[in-house]
């Protein structure tokens, strides 16, 4: 076909109805349909699908009642969880664990990314990524458990700890100081390796022909790193860090709930958690939660919506 008669036929499918376009696509590309059908299912079934419980935030929810037969409220359970006393703490606690796994455990994975990917060896590079993936493997209930045999009282953390640096010889679990620390070191252990895979994906789209040419201009490694890797990497590193700030709020709260104490609640305690404990464990209170979980997600879409036009702005990468 002629380069004339492809732009008409372009500009004829233009001209089409939308409804007629939309069934010749489909026509076209059914077999990729097919296969698209099972995760618009999964999304539409269990992620818009609950969205709609959203309402009984502005209710007495009664489950014998339903939604329809349940009381309206109004906004009552936004102010109480506004009022709440223990607010400060728990976005104190929130935010500090968000911003310490940001600051820690986000630019773990890179560097660790750039380490394999300056490894000569194939074997120790492939080696070096299976060891760092299986962590990630592990169910966070035997993750939690090995954390809390190694730093009990008699467990091999604590006592390294004590010999080396003369740390009293305690449980750590039940020092508020040492939980987030615990948590931060336990989140890069089980997640850099998991967590390194999108960047060394996005190493291996990197032209080699500009690592020629550094060479030939006299760059050594530490200049090719700086001055190819690195910014060939900033796209990626920008989205990741769009998605990162996006969970702020949403920490993980099944590690907390798993490592946390009475003891501890004065740094472990999250919104998630706290929210645990009234709606569920304490006493029923949907509605209650239902109300927190959607000031969460609207915190949390907030930020991705800012942080996203901020790095637009500045570097001209974002997610839309």
């Amino acid at each position: 076909m002629t380069t004339v008669a492809r732009k008409k036929n372009q500009a004829a499918r233009r001209h089409l109805p939308l409804g007629a376009r939309i069934r010749r696509d489909i026509t076209k590309n059914w077999k990729l349909y097919c296969m698209f059908l099972p995760i618009l299912a999964y999304f539409l079934i269990f992620k818009y699908g609950p969205m709609a419980g959203l309402v009984i935030s502005f209710q007495d929810f009664k489950a014998a009642r339903g939604v329809m037969g349940s009381k309206w409220v109004g906004v009552k359970h936004f102010i109480n969880f506004f009022n709440d006393p223990f607010l400060p703490r728990l976005l104190r606690n929130t935010l500090t664990i968000a911003l310490s796994t940001l600051v820690f455990s986000f630019p773990s994975a890179i560097v660790l990314a750039l380490l394999i990917n300056e490894l000569r060896s194939r074997k120790m590079s492939r080696t070096v990524q299976t060891i760092s993936y299986i962590p990630h493997f592990i169910s966070t209930v035997v993750v939690c458990g090995i954390i809390r045999d190694l730093v009990s009282r008699t467990g091999g953390v604590t006592m390294l700890l004590s010999a080396i640096f003369g740390m009293p010889v305690t449980n750590m679990l039940y020092e508020p100081n040492y939980f987030v620390p615990i948590y931060i070191i336990s989140d890069i252990w089980s997640n850099i390796g998991w967590n390194s895979i999108v960047y060394l994906s996005a190493l291996t789209a990197i032209d080699q022909e500009l690592y020629e040419a550094a060479k030939v201009d006299g760059a050594n490694k530490w200049h090719q790193i700086t001055h190819i890797t690195i910014p060939c990497l900033v796209p990626t590193i920008v989205i990741m860090f769009i998605l990162k700030v996006g969970k702020m709020f949403d920490v993980g709260y099944e590690k907390i709930m798993l490592l946390y104490t009475p003891l501890t609640y004065e740094t472990a305690d999250v919104i998630n958690t706290y929210v645990y404990r009234r709606g569920f464990a304490e006493n029923v209170n949907f509605s209650y939660s239902t109300a927190v979980g959607f000031f969460n997600s609207a915190v949390c879409f907030l930020l991705v919506f800012f942080t996203n036009k901020i790095t637009s702005r500045l570097g001209g990468n974002s997610l839309w």
